[in-house]
């Protein structure tokens, strides 16, 4: 677990990072902001059309090889950003870099559901979704500092440094997947044989539980496709403040990109908190539903109240709300297709609602940056994104309690 947390902290870190990019990018590469946003969702088009593919090729290749070449091509893509001058350029790599990265978090998702029961699920995934918050926790404050301290050195950018820093790691970490990994619980070697027989014993005997095996059966489900709608409005809500937020922190006042990078780190640093004694209280109570919706609410509160604070301190208090709410239902929301998918179902399904996600990656980002240059009203963007999360937690609650909460 602390290694496949420290994979999905940079996958994510070099998702994002082009927010602290845009803070010098935009400028020198004379890019509106349309342009950045655009170029920042359309990573998730990319990652959206090789999504359920990319799983189904690990469900039959194994996790170890599988997770090695996303984490090696993702990161050398990452580290070519410092390469691009243009705006195509801009929007070729960020589709190349979705690409590359496509199937992995679901490929993680259906890795643990092959070794942990339902029962421990909840925190599991919660402490594998710290990377969210952790990323930018770690990655905002270093990315500020690489964008100020490493300007005009070698005659580059300090956002190209920071590309170049930021996609090395993953780059060894795919090279360590491959050895540290282990496909299946019969290879396990620290686990003893009684051990590995009755976690296979106790996995196979809730996949019999399980209402939809087969992928083909999972899309002729209204289910699915009600989960897919509920994970687009989380994901919108959090892909949209992630790419924003450097901004919406500047836009208060702060004109410090040390200072920006600390403070985008503080709201994610309380999301870390209460999502993991969120998913806890999840596990110990063997309740979905309201443990999902409650933040998902609490979040759009936290969106709204942000569009209206006068000033800096006031803003950062919004901006923690509304990050700890968004962010602590991304981990809530995973067990509840867990519950229902098994079989052939949990990689395909698995798949194609982690793409719902990466459409929403990508209409959050580029519709922000639409309505900031196209309306009169810069904060409307945040209201859109309140109301689709209110939605989505709507949604949540017509989900069947007995179904959801196994």
């Amino acid at each position: 677990m602390p290694f496949l947390l420290m994979c999905y902290l940079f996958a994510y870190l070099d998702r994002v990072n082009v927010a602290f990019a845009k803070l010098q990018m935009a400028q020198q590469l004379q890019f509106s902001e349309a342009v950045y946003g655009l170029g920042a969702g359309i990573f998730f088009i990319g990652y959206f059309l090789f999504e359920v593919p990319s799983n189904l090729i690990m469900a039959r290749v194994g996790a170890r090889r599988w997770i090695a070449r996303i984490m090696i091509t993702w990161g050398l893509l990452s580290a070519g950003m410092m390469l691009v001058t243009t705006a195509n350029q801009f929007y070729v790599m960020r589709f190349l870099l979705g690409v590359a990265e496509a199937g992995f978090f679901p490929g993680v998702l259906l890795y643990l559901s092959q070794w942990f029961p339902s029962v421990q699920r909840g925190r599991v995934v919660a402490l594998l979704m710290a990377a969210v918050p952790v990323s930018t926790v770690i990655g905002a404050p270093i990315s500020g500092l690489i964008l100020e301290s490493m300007q005009g050195v070698s005659g580059l950018g300090g956002w190209q440094w920071m590309f170049v820093i930021e996609g090395i790691p993953p780059v060894v970490l795919g090279v360590i997947c491959l050895f540290l990994l282990t496909d299946k619980i019969a290879d396990a070697k620290w686990l003893t044989p009684q051990e590995k027989s009755q976690l296979q014993m106790q996995l196979a005997l809730e996949n019999k539980h399980k209402s939809t095996h087969s992928f083909s059966a999972a899309l002729a489900s209204p289910r699915l496709w009600l989960l897919a709608a509920i994970y687009f409005c989380i994901a919108l809500g959090n892909l949209g403040l992630a790419f924003w937020m450097p901004t919406l922190v500047r836009e208060a006042g702060v004109q410090s990109l040390k200072t920006i990078g600390l403070l985008t780190a503080i709201p994610y640093l309380c999301a870390t908190i209460v999502m993991i004694l969120v998913g806890r209280s999840a596990d110990a109570r063997r309740e979905r539903r309201y443990h999902l919706a409650v933040p998902m609410l609490i979040g759009a509160l936290g969106l709204i109240a942000a569009a209206h604070m006068p000033n800096l301190s006031l803003t950062m208090v919004a901006l923690m709300v509304a990050t700890a709410g968004l962010t602590t239902a991304l981990p809530m929301f995973w067990p509840v297709p867990s519950a229902i998918l098994g079989g052939s179902a949990m990689a395909g399904g698995l798949a194609l609602l982690n793409s719902a996600g990466a459409l929403a990656g990508f209409v959050g980002p580029f519709g922000i940056g639409w309505l900031k240059t196209n309306t009169a009203h810069p904060n409307l963007a945040l209201y859109v994104m309140a109301v689709i999360v209110a939605a989505g937690a709507a949604a949540v609650l017509s989900l069947r309690a007995k179904e959801v909460n196994r």
